[in-house]
């Protein structure tokens, strides 16, 4: 599934590193934090890997 807007490739991009340890679970916040927690890995992979050309910044709910 790929990610609807820049920023939901970006937190989930923060997302993967800290699920990866490659950055500290503590310096993760919010939309991130929660994807780390409830996403397996290979899940914010694929919205971390998505092509920003074209997308929105921000996507209202």
């Amino acid at each position: 599934m790929p990610a609807k807007s820049k920023a939901q490739q970006t937190a989930s991009g923060a997302a993967l590193s800290a699920k990866r340890g490659e950055t500290s679970k503590n310096k993760v916040k919010g939309a991130s934090k929660s994807t780390e927690k409830s996403m397996s890995e290979k899940q914010p992979e694929e919205f971390a890997s998505t092509k920003t050309k074209g997308k929105p910044e921000r996507v209202a709910k």
